[in-house]
């Protein structure tokens, strides 16, 4: 059925994990070159600090930093709560998210795998969710359930979807960015996009609605990989660390800062660039600063190094592999750097001619409120990108 301009409008919200702002350019993606031609592609999405996955979600989600939401990276520690590792529990979140936002002004919404959109936040949810997060759910199945949502009756149908795909990110973290597997996933991605972009065309809905395609990072080559807990341990100190890029080392039992800082800088004497900031003294312009969920001691890596999970044979494998010339990709670094920077593109109502320059992430939640013509989420501190 066709649409008039009349009826409420309509926002898609996709994100693409891993999908760093030159891949458009790797390949003919028949779907994202629509999305160009029709509609405008910014130059990069900018993330906030770390450029990882569930901090930059849920900035797009809060439209603010992780010092007011609370996700200070994928995995993290928390004083009073304990371990929080790539958690699909909203109750972590402590900003209103856009979908929360959308309901209480009365737009029906539907999330489908956005990070911290599984469960309730603080006893509010969403008119339709699918959940919990299933990494091999493929997306020709996320792809018909939107179409589904689509084609409800007016009274039924969610004005506002958002959906995390997979982009290309396990492929960039396993074969580092530059591989061929990039472009074959993307593919792939691209292939399940135009099935949306013509069940959008067969609804007749587009003088209504609006589709955006994110991303909550980009990828850089990984090629020297640090063991930061062997490290500790190796010179004597009672501690964990956590994280790849920007680094959380916890102590189990004080040290003296002079006597602490020097025993890091001799751990990370040999990589070039490292900075060691004191947990309770981190710089604003991070915007990271959370006592309680912070380490004693951060460290903010440069690339291509960065610290692994990994330990015993995989560890050594990792490095092995690095030896014979593999490479890696990492993302969670400086958001600045060229190769964090992120896709954003927009078509449908709304989306101008002139095409953006560099966007932010926590502008997404203020841009979305605007075509809905609502209010942006209690704690947004970005603006409308147009």
């Amino acid at each position: 059925a066709s649409s008039s301009e009349g009826e409420a409008p309509i926002v898609i919200v996709l994100s693409w994990d891993g999908m760093r702002h030159d891949y458009l350019d790797r390949g003919d993606f028949r779907a994202l070159a629509r999305m160009t031609a029709e509609g405008v592609r910014a130059e990069r999405l900018t993330p906030v600090f770390p450029s990882s996955t569930f901090p930059g979600h849920v900035s797009m989600a809060t439209g603010t930093y992780p010092d007011r939401h609370g996700i200070v990276d994928n995995v993290f520690l928390d004083q009073a709560r304990g371990r929080y590792a790539y958690s699909g529990d909203a109750s972590w979140i402590e900003a209103e998210p856009l979908w929360i936002a959308s309901e209480r002004q009365g737009v029906k919404t539907a999330t489908y795998f956005w990070v911290g959109s599984e469960t309730d936040w603080q006893g509010q949810g969403t008119s339709y969710r699918v959940a919990p997060f299933d990494s091999g759910r493929p997306e020709s199945e996320k792809v018909d359930q939107i179409l589904d949502w689509l084609s409800l009756p007016e009274a039924d149908r969610p004005r506002l979807i958002m959906s995390y795909w997979a982009g290309a990110d396990s492929v960039g973290h396993d074969d580092g960015p530059d591989s061929e597997s990039v472009v074959t996933q993307i593919e792939a991605q691209d292939t399940q996009l135009g099935r949306l972009l013509d069940g959008i065309d067969a609804l007749g809905l587009w003088q209504r609605t609006t589709l955006i395609v994110v991303s909550d990072h980009g990828m850089t080559a990984w090629t020297e990989v640090l063991d930061l807990n062997g490290a500790l341990h190796a010179a004597g100190l009672d501690a964990v660390a956590i994280g790849g890029a920007v680094v959380q080392v916890h102590l189990k039992s004080p040290v003296p800062d002079d006597e602490m800082r020097a025993k890091l800088e001799k751990i990370l004497e040999d990589v070039p660039g490292a900075v060691i900031h004191k947990g309770n003294a981190l710089p604003e312009s991070y915007r990271l600063q959370r006592h309680d969920r912070i380490g004693d001691w951060v460290l903010v890596l440069p690339p291509p190094y960065a610290a692994t999970r990994s330990r015993g044979t995989e560890l050594w494998l990792m490095k092995a592999a690095t030896w014979v010339g593999k490479t890696f990709g990492m993302h969670g670094y400086d958001p600045e750097l060229p190769d964090m920077g992120a896709v954003f593109l927009a078509m449908g109502r709304g989306v101008p001619d002139e095409p953006p320059g560099e966007v932010r992430q926590i502008d997404l939640p203020a841009t979305v409120a605007r075509l809905l013509d609502i209010d942006p989420p209690k704690d947004s501190e970005g603006t409308s990108i147009w």
